[in-house]
């Protein structure tokens, strides 16, 4: 009998036991902040009365989000990720969510696509030690009077209201907000987080100037890291400068959708901010 509840600040070691055995990168920090932005919008699968599974949500306004969809190994093909999935759409729908979308593996594909999600466009998982590399003129470090400049630039290239996400990750490590200015307005901005694995770079959102210069003031800063980085692959400028600069492809995501389509502009998505929330 699978039975679906909210989660709670005490089922953080059952996403980190999970996401642990399926080698992905967050750590407890990423797991309070789901709970944090959404915390009526997470959920835990209870399979046979034992945590068997996990899954996310935030609400955007219109878009919702889905993420740290995790079954644990032992006990997929037993409907729990389904049931997952059913729960956080009747969520999102319950909220006025009309797009719903999500960043799939290629395991998870199958699952989504008999929901009615359907494939919008692919992201590279890059990967590597960062090592500095040319110069940077015109990054500088991002302070609270951005904040709102770089929210009102994100939400003219993803089409979706992201504050809420942006400015808690400003607040946690507000030494990693970069920005580029011109005239006084934020026309690139990127910020980075402590991962498991390995440093996660985005998101970085920025003009086609602006782009290569945060990526260089990254590598700079991080220089000797091991990082991850998300890229569309419709975006070639970021997606050369990134294998030019030394990463490697781990694996391809899908950015899928379900209900009304909403469309980044991709040529200025130069790193995402993770499959957890695009």
């Amino acid at each position: 009998m699978i039975r679906v509840r909210n989660m709670t600040f005490e089922d953080m070691t059952l996403g980190l036991r999970l996401k642990q055995k399926a080698g992905w990168n967050q750590t407890p920090a990423d797991w309070a902040r789901f709970l944090v932005l959404q915390p009526d919008g997470c959920f835990v699968a209870d399979l046979d009365g034992a945590p068997a599974g996990t899954v996310t949500t935030c609400v955007f306004g219109a878009v919702g989000w889905v993420g740290m969809m995790l079954v644990d190994p032992g006990q997929r093909r037993r409907g729990v990720g389904r049931e997952l999935m059913l729960r956080a759409l009747e969520f999102l729908e319950s909220k006025g969510v009309r797009s719903v979308r999500l960043d799939a593996t290629p395991m998870g594909e199958p699952l989504y696509r008999g929901l009615g999600f359907v494939p919008q466009f692919h992201l590279s998982r890059l990967e590597g030690e960062l090592h500095a590399v040319g110069e940077a003129r015109g990054v500088e470090p991002g302070c609270r009077e951005h904040w709102e400049s770089a929210a009102r630039l994100d939400r003219e290239v993803t089409n979706t209201d992201r504050r809420r996400l942006l400015f808690e990750l400003f607040h946690e490590r507000p030494g990693e907000l970069r920005v580029v200015l011109r005239g006084g307005t934020v026309v690139g901005f990127l910020t980075t987080r402590r991962g498991a694995r390995a440093l996660y770079v985005g998101p970085c959102v920025a003009t086609a100037e602006a782009g290569p210069l945060l990526l260089a003031d990254v590598w700079r800063r991080h220089a000797g890291k091991f990082a991850f980085i998300d890229v569309p692959l419709g975006n070639a400028a970021a997606l050369s400068w990134v294998k030019r600069n030394g990463l490697f492809e781990q694996r391809q995501l899908l950015r899928m959708c379900r209900g009304e389509k909403v469309e980044e502009c991709v040529s200025q998505l130069w790193a995402s901010s993770g499959p957890e929330k695009g």
